[in-house]
């Protein structure tokens, strides 16, 4: 027998399955919307602090570009400009560059010669850019360039110098740096809560990140998505933005001339990554959460489904039970004992409990009128055998009496007819005695009995005839005391233990030397399910065949020269009369048992 065979284990499987795959499809979805849900939030907020840096950095720049204008139409800067000399102006300088806080102050006269280059990055030669973008503001128009240095890029406007701009006369230009250094990119981390990156002429110059990841960072200036990239052990989102100054970011003013974009090739970038596996990280707790939970539920769904195949097979197990033990013993009118009702019973099972009792009452009721119309019937067939049993009685007594009257019988001739006569006389009283049982209903007087007792007071009963087998006595003292009639009770074991005795006594004798078997009858009581006993008779007789064990409760059938055939018959009606029922079980050569299954109580 398989494991899903059971009704039971296949309820528990598909209920468990059920809750498994639900579970399951449940923590999947959620698993994947949690994690989409921080991947999109994720690449958002990248978004976010891309645009944010750009705008800081553009806010910056117009702030450097309007005080570069400021300074440059200064009437004391502009007549320092005005006297050409070098060591004169570098003191200026000095002090405007501090006052505005920039990086680098370069100052070139008509010509474009420097005449003064101060600042916290400024380098002894100007590049190809700085020129071209001094060349611009020398011919009247505002510039911007970006500069490579050591510490990161610096982006520069350079604003030319007026006289009067109603009549135009440039007295030289002024070119004021702010640096995107480390400082600048640690600012931005901060603002940001984001790694940032500085690159110019795809060379990687500031980076917030440890600089053994820097040289993994060239592959993300060519894309403008958000991108996915493993540095070192972390997994990192990215975006690149190119830093390109705005047309709006000069020549807002009345009178200020429109600023010259800087060569978009040499725009500096800026590569904004947040880290994938430190801002997803939580998403290992919250799995580990979900799985856990999931465990909890998938246990309790186990019992849950368990305990919802065993309410929904219960019943049927008890009616297998039961069936069963009607198979067994024979007894058709066994009941389902049913609870009473509560909250959590169930109401099919309860309906199927009692509609099983209600057909077993009714089978009960059919079999003890089926019982009667067989005493009925039976009694239509009671006169060949009352014939039968009769004539041979009368045949020996009417012998008998022809001897006694006899002139010349014999003392002995004579107390032998006597005994023959006496010993028929009794075979006819009770052979009317038995079929006087047998036909009329019997009438059942119950109360309380020591079943035990009973089976003592049978077992003396039968002893007082003189049987040569002895009956062993087994009996449960721990049973209770039962409801039924005692006195039919006691009948009918005696005419059990009667046969059994007849049976053991009916091997050839010797009985010890040809079987080399003590003969022997045994009585054993014991306690049976669903507050019923049993009672059995066993003895080590010869048995009976197969054939003959269907028929043995039959009226009329008996296997014995002198026997009526209605002993067992009578006693399966006072058995069954009783609420029980009485099986037979035997094998040739090993003996027979008989077993009385009684209910613990029985009312009229």
């Amino acid at each position: 027998m398989t494991f899903v065979s059971s009704l039971t284990n296949r309820i528990f499987l598909a209920s468990a399955a059920l809750a498994v795959l639900s579970i399951g499809v449940a923590v999947l979805v959620v698993n994947a919307a949690v994690t989409s849900q921080a991947e999109r939030e994720l690449a958002r907020g990248l978004e976010e602090a891309a645009a944010l840096v750009d705008e800081y950095r553009t806010t910056l720049f117009e702030h450097s570009s309007r005080e570069a204008r400021l300074v440059a139409d200064l009437p004391r800067f502009k007549a320092t400009v005005d006297l050409d000399d070098p060591p004169t102006l570098a003191p200026v300088a000095e002090e405007y560059r501090r006052q505005i806080g920039a990086d680098l102050f370069v100052v070139t006269g008509r010509a474009g010669r420097v005449l003064a280059q101060v600042g916290t990055v400024a380098g002894d030669d100007l590049s190809a850019a700085a020129r071209g973008a001094i060349r611009e503001a020398v011919a009247g128009r505002e510039a911007t360039s970006f500069w490579s240095h050591p510490g990161g890029v610096l982006q520069v406007v350079s604003v030319p110098i007026w006289i009067d701009p109603a009549q135009p006369q440039i007295l030289g230009t002024l070119s004021v740096g702010f640096s995107l250094d480390l400082r600048m990119a640690e600012r931005f981390k901060a603002l940001t809560n984001s790694e940032i990156v500085f690159a110019l002429d795809r060379r990687i110059l500031v980076s917030t990140l440890p600089s053994a990841v820097s040289g993994l960072l060239a592959g993300l200036l060519e894309s403008r998505d958000v991108r996915t990239a493993r540095l070192g052990d972390d997994e990192y989102v990215a975006v690149t933005r190119s830093l390109v100054v705005p047309q709006s970011a000069g020549g807002t003013e009345a009178g200020v001339p429109p600023m010259l974009d800087a060569d978009t090739s040499r725009a500096p970038t800026a590569i904004i990554l947040r880290s994938r596996t430190e801002r997803l990280r939580f998403l290992r707790s919250l799995h580990t959460q979900l799985a856990a939970t999931a465990l909890v539920a998938l246990f309790a769904a186990t019992l849950l489904s368990y305990g919802i195949a065993r309410t929904v097979t219960r019943p049927l197990g008890a009616i297998t039970a039961t069936m069963r033990e009607m198979s067994a013993t024979g007894d058709l009118t066994r009941r389902i004992p049913t609870a009473q009702a509560t909250t959590w019973q169930d109401e099919d099972a309860r309906l199927l409990a009692a509609t099983f009792n209600a057909m077993t009452e009714s089978i009960a009721r059919f079999q003890r009128d089926a019982a009667q119309r067989e005493r009925l019937s039976a009694l239509g067939r009671l006169s060949t055998v009352i014939a039968h049993e009769i004539r041979n009685p009368l045949m020996i007594i009417k012998a008998s009496l022809r001897t006694l009257k006899r002139d010349d019988a014999r003392p002995d001739q004579v107390q032998a007819s006597v005994a023959d006569v006496e010993e028929e006389v009794a075979r006819l009283n009770r052979i009317v005695s038995e079929v006087l049982d047998f036909a009329r209903p019997i009438s059942f007087e119950f109360a309380p009995a020591d079943l035990n007792e009973v089976c003592r007071s049978a077992a003396r009963a039968v002893a007082t005839e003189g049987g040569a087998a002895p009956i062993h006595l087994a009996l449960d003292a721990r049973l209770p005391p039962v409801v039924t009639d005692a006195e039919r009770l006691r009948l009918a074991l005696v005419n059990v233990l009667t046969n059994a005795q007849q049976a053991v006594e009916g091997r050839q004798p010797p009985h010890a030397a040809s079987t080399g078997v003590e003969p022997r009858v045994e009585l054993r009581t014991a306690a049976g399910g669903d507050r019923r006993v049993r009672v059995t008779v066993r003895d080590n007789g010869p048995g009976i065949t197969p054939d003959d064990l269907p028929r043995v409760f039959e009226p009329y059938f008996t296997t014995k020269r002198t026997g009526s055939g209605l002993g067992l018959a009578i006693t399966k009606n006072i058995v069954e009369g009783l609420g029980g029922a009485v099986a037979a079980r035997s094998r040739p050569g090993e003996g027979t048992e008989i077993e009385f299954d009684l209910p613990l109580e029985r009312r009229p």
